[in-house]
């Protein structure tokens, strides 16, 4: 084993992408079995209002990771202990849910995006009474489909599964997080909502507020005078229902460094995890949607998905996931291999943002491929 290094081919692809304006930042750790084997910032964390480059402890939004890094560890942890049931009914947890269809969903519904709960709402501009009254809101949303027909990823069932583990805790999500995953695995560039302290060692994202949201909003005919920010959106987070909820919820507001992101990922593997069983583990890498348009396991995604952004050097029961920002995290099982990249693709850009699929895929398949060589 070498110490973590650079990649040429990996820093030399990312830099060229930085240099098209598909992102002016990018950080990357590539592990195995936890250990850090490959590993560089590039770019610039910030351009505006003044630029600061990035380094290995810069701190990323990073958006949907907050699904399972947070959301879909804590679920586990209380599945695991027994309580919450993988199959029991929403509704056990939430009375809000006791209605009609919504009497079926299911928590592992949920946590495969199979609920039939539709994929976005701008829950800032439609729940009348503030946040606490965020689940009435959820609550009353018709169906898109039957529970367990289809995948259709949905920010909103990950909202919901997040205030279901604060109803049972008792807790906000922010103190479970801090107390069952940041505290227990020594976390210090690990939270939601960054102090203010913190600002300029945090990536930056969109300028001129969340343009974005703003725009399908508008497309959708809704009123967006009141209450969108119009600053450059740097050191709180991006995503808009996440930032109405107070800067923390089940699908978005997770800021941490690529390699504290390592750490937690390193809890959905066996060999590395101090939070979770090995049977619980397993759990990540089980296609829970067989027969379905996507391959969907416990909070994950699998490779067995049709034009994942695993690439083609890993298997089908890799699993990962990607943030709107322009983060992501896949683990290949049988391998022990991570991948982290973390981008802040809306910084410092006119809509449209790029897509950035394909730059991922060739991170991971560069990154095999250098693993590969050193195991020679």
């Amino acid at each position: 084993m070498t110490d973590p290094r650079p990649s040429n081919e990996i820093s030399s692809m990312l830099a060229e992408r930085i240099e098209a304006g598909d992102f002016p930042s990018a950080v990357y750790v590539v592990a195995e079995r936890g250990r850090v084997r490959l590993a560089d910032a590039l770019g610039d964390a910030v351009r505006e209002p003044d630029a600061r480059p990035a380094t290995l402890e810069t701190v990323y939004d990073l958006a949907s990771l907050t699904k399972p890094l947070v959301t879909g560890l804590l679920t586990a942890m209380r599945v695991e202990r027994g309580g919450l049931e993988l199959d029991g009914r929403v509704s056990q947890y939430l009375e809000e849910f006791e209605r009609g269809e919504k009497r079926s969903i299911t928590l592992r519904h949920l946590l495969t995006h199979t609920s039939g709960l539709p994929a976005w709402r701008p829950l800032y501009l439609m729940t009348e009474g503030g946040p606490e009254r965020v689940l009435e809101t959820i609550a009353a949303e018709p169906l898109e489909q039957e529970p367990g027909a289809r995948v259709v990823y949905s920010d909103l069932g990950f909202i919901t599964l997040g205030l279901i583990l604060q109803r049972v805790a008792t807790a906000s999500l922010a103190e479970l997080a801090r107390r069952e995953i940041f505290e227990p695995l020594g976390l210090a560039r690990t939270f939601f909502n960054p102090s203010k302290s913190l600002q300029t060692e945090t990536a930056a994202c969109e300028s001129g507020g969340n343009a974005y949201e703003r725009g399908v909003c508008e497309a959708e005919g809704r009123n967006v005078e009141a209450g969108w920010r119009t600053q450059t959106i740097w050191g709180e987070v991006h995503d808009g229902n996440a930032f109405f909820l107070g800067g923390a919820a089940g699908h978005a507001g997770l800021f941490s460094t690529a390699r504290e992101t390592l750490r937690v990922a390193g809890q959905f593997l066996p060999a590395t995890t101090r939070l979770l069983s090995h049977d619980t583990c397993a759990l990540f890498r089980t296609n829970m949607t067989e027969g379905l348009n996507e391959a969907r396991s416990f909070a994950w995604q699998l490779a067995a998905t049709r034009e994942s952004t695993a690439g083609p050097r890993l298997p089908p029961e890799a699993f990962g996931h990607l943030g709107f920002t322009g983060t992501s995290c896949w683990t290949d099982p049988a391998r022990e291999y991570t991948f982290i990249l973390l981008t802040n693709r809306t910084h410092a850009r006119p809509l449209p943002f790029v897509n950035i699929n394909s730059v991922r895929r060739r991170f991971h398949t560069l990154a095999v491929e250098a693993l590969e060589r050193d195991a020679r």
